[in-house]
């Protein structure tokens, strides 16, 4: 197969272009896959060094591509994901010549062997994985105190939109920035609490936190396996929803998506219509999910819901959550990380000579001037548990969360006010989501003075992703808030 030269084509287009876009000029000739991927690598090369996204780029993503053009020309497109360039988080293995080291130079040498589940998905749907992200270091479970986006291996990721002045969000930074930069179509990041929803805030992006066992966490590096699920992260509801569909699914290796409901995986970005809200009722609550929100902010949020009500949906404010003001711990983290990730490490290939949670700690001692910037106090307090779940405060605090964060949470708000979703400003519900498990969806809602992006969230109870997916799409068709970073 002969390797297509480089043709310099206006790659103007190429910003903010969704994966209909791309198709479309595919399908038509104007363009190939292997070009989709050298406009991008043009454009790290020109951008990152600025915003530093971008840890690595998959060395074999030139010959992907091309193979997949020769593959589009005999046999026609797999799909959607056909030719389309997409980053992952530097947490979710890729068995290639790409590393996966969770931010820490600890594992800066480690290769795995097997693709993640969500990375053979992608592969499989015919997506080019084109590099890995930054990412605040152990998916920010090392110390207190380390700044969003910031690890050993890759530095501080900074925001596109005030580089320098605003945080870019935690911890799928680089996830976020290089889709917000347009350094790729999409990107897949990963959440425990927050690490998706907060950095598709952060940069102008459609996050989409999925219920806890709805797409697979088989070779992904783990903090909590009660809470962990990847996601994928876009500039579009539609681009979310066609990566969500190709990803979604059971898997032998985990166990979590042995719960998915037949009817909960079903072609997302196909039941996506231009239809108003008539007959939705959507949540309001109250403090203090809105505390210490600036005027502009409170004021974008009631943008937000006056243009809900316009397209039909019928909205229930100040709605009763009975855990609201509880404050959670992470105790559960502390507990489920030594033995998540323990399990992970003693799986990877033998030359791999960090094998523990130990081995990591004596690694970060052995180099403090570039390991303990911030310390590892995260580490050295998970470390001290007895790393078998074995301890009767995990199981009690476990219960606890369940409880508050379902059926005194989310399940009795929706319940008792007969509602499809609850509205949140910003990321304000992600913790509550989180410790049930449950989906939220964040899109764009504008821009406060000082560049800032924000954006509104939509929850569910388990598996109402559909659901979510039609409300913002919706909300995003009619405000389009969306707009790239003055990168240049």
């Amino acid at each position: 197969m002969d390797i297509p030269k480089f043709n310099q084509k206006d790659g103007n287009w190429l910003i903010e272009a969704t994966i209909d876009d791309m198709q479309k000029k595919m399908v038509e000739g104007e363009v190939t896959s292997f070009e989709l991927v050298q406009m991008y690598l043009h454009r790290i090369a020109v951008h990152d060094t600025k915003i530093h996204s971008i840890l690595e780029i998959n060395p074999d993503a030139l010959h992907i591509a091309a193979a997949l053009d020769e593959e589009r020309r005999t046999k026609g497109a797999r799909g959607p994901l056909h030719g389309i360039p997409i980053l992952v988080k530097d947490n979710i293995d890729t068995g290639d010549r790409m590393h996966t080291s969770a931010g820490s130079l600890a594992l800066a040498s480690h290769t795995a062997s097997n693709d993640a589940f969500v990375a053979r998905c992608l592969r499989k749907a015919g997506a080019v994985l084109l590099g890995k992200t930054n990412m605040t270091e152990w998916a920010n479970f090392m110390t207190i105190g380390m700044p969003s986006g910031y690890s050993s291996r890759g530095g501080q990721t900074l925001n596109p939109y005030g580089p320098g002045k605003l945080d870019v969000g935690g911890s799928s930074s680089g996830s976020g920035a290089a889709v917000a930069c347009n350094f790729a179509l999409a990107a897949i990041g990963t959440e425990t609490s927050g690490s998706i929803l907060n950095p598709s805030l952060k940069n102008a992006l459609v996050g989409i936190k999925p219920t806890v066992g709805l797409l697979s966490r088989k070779g992904i590096i783990p903090i909590a396996h009660s809470q962990d699920t990847p996601g994928p992260m876009a500039r579009t509801v539609k681009d979310a929803a066609y990566l969500l569909g190709v990803m979604a699914g059971k898997d032998d290796q985990d166990p979590a998506t042995g719960a998915i409901p037949l009817s909960a995986v079903t072609d997302y970005a196909a039941e996506l219509q231009l239809n108003d809200l008539k007959g939705a009722r959507i949540g309001v609550p109250g403090e203090p999910f809105t505390l210490r929100l600036s005027k502009h902010k409170l004021a974008l949020m009631e943008e937000a819901k006056s243009v809900l009500k316009e397209l039909g949906a019928e909205l229930v404010e100040e709605i009763h959550i009975p855990s609201a003001k509880h404050v959670w711990g992470f105790d559960i983290f502390t507990y489920e990380f030594k033995v998540g990730l323990n399990a992970y490490l003693q799986a990877t290939p033998p030359v791999n000579q960090i094998r523990s949670l130990a081995d990591v700690i004596r690694f970060n001692e052995a180099h403090s001037e570039s390991m303990l910037r911030y310390g590892q106090k995260l580490l050295e307090m998970s470390e001290e548990t007895k790393g078998t779940l074995t301890e009767p405060e995990y199981h009690s605090t476990l219960g606890q969360d369940l409880r508050l964060s379902r059926e005194e949470g989310i399940e009795h708000a929706l319940k008792e006010h007969r509602l499809d979703a609850i509205f949140f400003g910003g990321d304000r519900g992600s913790v509550i989501a989180a410790r049930a498990g449950y989906p939220t969806v964040i899109v764009p809602a504008g821009f406060v003075p000082n560049g800032e992006p924000f954006g509104v969230s939509f929850t569910g109870t388990a598996f109402s992703e559909a659901l979510l997916l039609k409300i913002a799409y919706a909300f995003e068709q009619a405000t389009q808030h969306r707009k790239s970073p003055e990168i240049d």
